[in-house]
Order: C-alpha cells, then structure tokens, then sequence
C-alpha cells in the first residue's frame, strides 16, 4: 500500500534509503540503462515520495559512481566508457602489484592483522553464494591489501580507482561460477602473500585481475544488448 503524504514527511531518512536501494537494483539489473536520463520528478511520482528522499537517494548514488548530475537536464545513468575502464584496470595493476611486493617484504613474524581477517573471511569460513554479497567483499579485499601497506596516498587513489570501475565490475557476480573462482583465486593471493612469496603473489593477483576484466567487458556487453533489445519489442 501506498504511503500518505503524513507518513512520506514522517520518515524522509527511511523514503531515501528505501529509494537507493530500488535505483542501485534497477541499474543493476539494467531497467535503468548506461546513458538514460531522468529527473527528480520522475522518480519521486515513480517511487510515490517527495523531492526530499529522492534528491538524498539520487546523491548517493552519484558519490558511488553510477550516476552524473547534469546541470539544468537532471541526472544520468553514467555511461559506460570503456577505453577509460582499461585505464584505470592498468593503473590498479600497478598499485595491486606493488602493494602484495610491500607486504611480501614485511618479515615473517610481522603480520598486519587486516591480512589474518582476509584469511578468516576468504580461506578459514563458508563462502557466500550470492553476487550481491560477495561484490562488497570482493572490493573490501583489494582495498584492504592496498591499506595494510601503511601509505595514505596509495589507498586513496586505489580507493578513487575502485569507485570508477564499480559499475561494471559488479557483473563479475551474476554467475555462480564466477564466485567460486574469485574465492580460489583471492585465496591463493593471500596464501601467496602470507608465504612471502612476492612473485607468485604478483603473477597470481595480475591473472585474477586480468581475467576479472575480461570476464566482466563480456558480460556487461551482452547484458547491455540484451536489455536493449528488451526495451526495442
């Protein structure tokens, strides 16, 4: 059942979260399409709420990176570029690698405690079976690898690096068996870098990475097409 208007102005902070979590889905699963345009309007007479839990639930999602705001034409689904996707893969290649090379370097009695909870979440427990729960993880773990480094300025632009490719990396998680190779393969990254074992740390992170790209410039593509031509019958 629809809410009233007394019960939208009750809980604006419930509408927006309510709102985000319906956009982020449909752009997930490509209702809202890479290049649509729409305003606050539309979407609050769609969602049935004011402009207030829209505008909040719209700015979320541009600092997450799946929408630009356009001045005086409203927002944008962002448009999938995908030469500027393969640059910034080739940039977090470079900070990936050279981050699992630092910590190879620690000593082995010197163990960042982030690394002995990546172990715990990827080797030691039950995997998670669902896309949309693992993909968080996923980012957590290469975040996580960047950070034990210890440099600021590292993780913070492997942090901007991440928030631009999360539109399409996300569809690296709609095949079960794509799950079960981002587990094994996280896991032998971690193993490789607990052992201190700096190139097969390095030779296995830049495979993962490199067949993650593949995989996903694959699957957005043939996503893409087919919701296109959804949207043409």
């Amino acid at each position: 059942m629809p809410l009233t208007a007394r019960q939208r102005a009750a809980h604006p902070e419930a509408q927006g979260e309510r709102i985000y979590r319906l956009l982020k889905q449909e752009i997930f699963d490509f209702l809202l399409l890479p290049g649509d345009r729409f305003s606050e309007n539309d979407i609050a007479a769609r969602m049935g709420a004011s402009r207030t839990p829209v505008r909040q639930a719209l700015h979320r999602l541009e600092q997450e990176g799946y929408l630009d705001v356009q001045p005086r034409s409203g927002w944008q689904v962002r448009p999938i570029d995908f030469d500027n996707l393969e640059a910034l893969y080739d940039l977090r290649v470079v900070l990936e690698t050279e981050a699992v090379t630092r910590l190879c370097a620690l000593p082995t009695h010197v163990t960042p405690l982030p690394l002995l909870q990546l172990r715990e979440f990827w080797i030691e427990s039950p995997p998670l079976s669902e896309g949309c729960d693992v993909a968080p993880f996923d980012e957590a773990f290469h975040m996580t690898l960047v950070g034990a480094v210890g440099n600021p300025e590292m993780a913070r632009v492997h942090r901007e690096i991440t928030e631009k490719i999360r539109i399409v990396r996300r569809m690296d998680f709609t095949q079960a068996a794509r799950i079960s190779a981002t587990y094994a393969e996280h896991g032998q990254i971690l193993l490789a870098v607990l052992e201190r074992n700096a190139q097969e740390a390095r030779t296995k992170l830049h495979d993962h990475i490199a067949q993650s790209q593949k995989e996903v410039r694959k699957i957005t593509l043939h996503a893409l097409h087919q919701a296109r031509r959804k949207t043409r019958d």
